[in-house]
């Protein structure tokens, strides 16, 4: 069976590399921020964004724990913020949207208002050859129209600037499926 996980890296790492520039727009556990910052390594730099100063802390023991180079700034704001700290192109941006996993409060999950305009800050934020990652989860009503939303958005985006694919399994509905954003 597909792991979405495992997808979601190979689909990075064929544009990360060693000394890269990217961002973990929702850190939540820090396991995507430990990710970058070992593919980008001590001359790499992560940018890290959660709304809730638990996942900031979750994040760190996840870093530390891992061993993972000083290579990063985790940042207690919302991702759609993100232009105000990042101070350059970034090669790869991950969205995991939905809820803080584990924190047991699913009433606290990312919004449309500020995930349209943080997935398109951060398609500006793209190097050529950049790629995001926006992972939806349809299970509960918000991520739901969260995907409706980012698909309808995504259509007008110009072909000859972006590649944008969706991968998602087509017989379990409200599984967890992923865009893909590929700067030309």
């Amino acid at each position: 069976m597909t792991d979405l996980l495992t997808l979601q890296k190979s689909f990075i790492l064929a544009h990360l590399k060693e000394g890269d520039a990217c961002a973990d727009f929702t850190m939540g556990n820090g396991h995507d921020t430990a990710f970058l910052s070992k593919t980008v390594g001590k001359n790499g730099h992560v940018w890290a964004f959660d709304i809730q100063a638990s996942a900031l802390q979750s994040t760190k023991k996840t870093l530390d724990s891992e061993g993972c180079p000083e290579n990063y700034t985790l940042i207690n704001d919302s991702h759609h913020n993100a232009s105000k700290y990042i101070d350059r192109k970034i090669k790869a941006g991950m969205f995991n949207l939905g809820y803080l996993p584990g924190s047991g409060n699913k009433a606290l999950t990312t919004k449309r208002e500020t995930t349209l305009p943080a997935v398109k800050g951060a398609i500006e934020l793209l190097d050529s050859d950049g790629i995001l990652l926006v992972a939806v989860y349809p299970g509960h009503e918000e991520g739901h129209l969260e995907g409706l939303m980012l698909e309808e958005y995504f259509k007008t985006v110009s072909r000859f600037e972006m590649s944008i694919s969706r991968f998602q399994i087509v017989n379990s509905p409200t599984s967890p499926y992923f865009f893909i954003v590929e700067k030309k």
